[in-house]
């Protein structure tokens, strides 16, 4: 006969997950604050409509902040019949100082309005397939900078619920309200500037680096259409890299191409020629002048210091009032300002 032992083994409690914290609510922020809910929502949501004492909003925000609560934006949206979401797609080029101080007080400025400002980083997608995967985010507003968004684009994002839709490039895009940046007027500066000065062989960089071209090439037709019917005058291109090892190789044969000036597309990329002209023994001014744009407060540490084009870029604060407005309006009709200056900052190196 087989016998088998069987050793019964006690059941183990199956180990519970602690349950989730309950997520606080506006009705227990007015209990802590000893006010109705609808304070509570006047308070947190920035209602200028309804007057509220200080201590008042002083005691709602400090019971808001000890039970870790947030208003709700889906919920707010659904009452005010449109999110308060403003997108802006990443731009598409390498963008430097001056436009990443313009970007960030572009944001400072919406955040005071409350607007939730949401900066999208799409990756592969192009034209109108950006612009449908923006609309599915449901923005009240987008803020395009670049060029690429078509009409079907502006369609989507309309028809998606985007009640303002702006476009900063150099074209404006039928349907949306364009903030044009003419970047051939900045080129025109620059070359009016060393024409002036007596050069008349100006070399214009023009950056290898992908996607610039948007604003290099408008650069270099500023600065063709200020040598216009100079015979005694020309312009030639020069592809440069921002790498030291790329500004090197182009001053080592600087005199063989016999420039006596170059506009530089910008300080940095004038700055990293600067240096390396220097380098070659090339004179400055002496031999060639040189000019950049955006206006630095590195290149006025130069010597010699650097020439260059102040930009003026449109304030944050009155590009968010224009979308305030159209947002509060949905059906004004398309605007178009222009709103880039340009003027030559004359300093040593020209």
């Amino acid at each position: 006969m087989r016998w088998v032992m069987v050793q019964q083994i006690p059941k183990q409690p199956v180990p519970t997950s602690p349950a989730p914290p309950a997520v606080p609510t506006s009705a227990d922020v007015a209990r802590l604050a000893g006010v109705s809910r609808a304070t509570v929502s006047y308070v947190l949501n920035n209602t200028s409509a309804v007057r509220i004492s200080e201590p008042t909003r002083r005691r709602v925000r400090a019971a808001a902040e000890e039970l870790g609560y947030v208003p709700h934006a889906a919920a707010r949206s659904l009452r005010a019949g449109h999110s308060r979401m403003v997108l802006m797609p990443a731009p598409p080029v390498p963008v430097g100082p001056l436009y990443s101080r313009f970007f960030s007080e572009l944001q400072w400025a919406l955040g005071r309005l409350d607007y939730t400002v949401v900066q999208y980083g799409g990756v592969g997608l192009k034209g109108d397939e950006e612009a449908r995967a923006w609309a599915e985010l449901r923005p009240v507003a987008v803020l395009v900078p670049g060029t690429g968004l078509g009409p079907r684009g502006v369609a989507v994002l309309k028809r998606a619920g985007a009640r303002a839709v702006v476009t900063l490039g150099p074209e404006r895009v039928e349907g949306a309200h364009a903030l044009l940046m003419d970047q051939r007027g900045v080129g025109r500066r620059a070359g009016e500037h060393l024409l002036a000065r007596g050069r008349r062989r100006i070399g214009v960089v023009l950056p290898e680096e992908a996607g610039l071209d948007l604003f290099s090439r408008p650069r270099l037709q500023g600065v063709r259409d200020a040598l216009h019917g100079r015979a005694d005058a020309e312009v030639t291109e020069l592809p440069l890299a921002y790498r030291e090892e790329s500004a090197t190789a182009l001053a080592a044969r600087w005199r063989s191409l016999g420039l006596d000036a170059v506009f530089a597309y910008n300080d940095e990329y004038a700055m990293l020629l600067m240096r390396a002209l220097q380098d070659e023994g090339v004179g400055i001014p002496d031999e060639t002048s040189v000019v950049g744009a955006d206006d630095l407060v590195l290149g006025r540490l130069l010597r010699p210091r650097l020439s260059t084009v102040h930009i003026e870029l449109p304030s944050g604060q009155e590009l968010a009032e224009l979308v305030e407005r159209v947002v509060r309006e949905p059906g004004t009709a398309p605007e178009t300002h222009e709103v880039l200056g340009a003027r030559l900052v004359p300093r040593e190196s020209s």
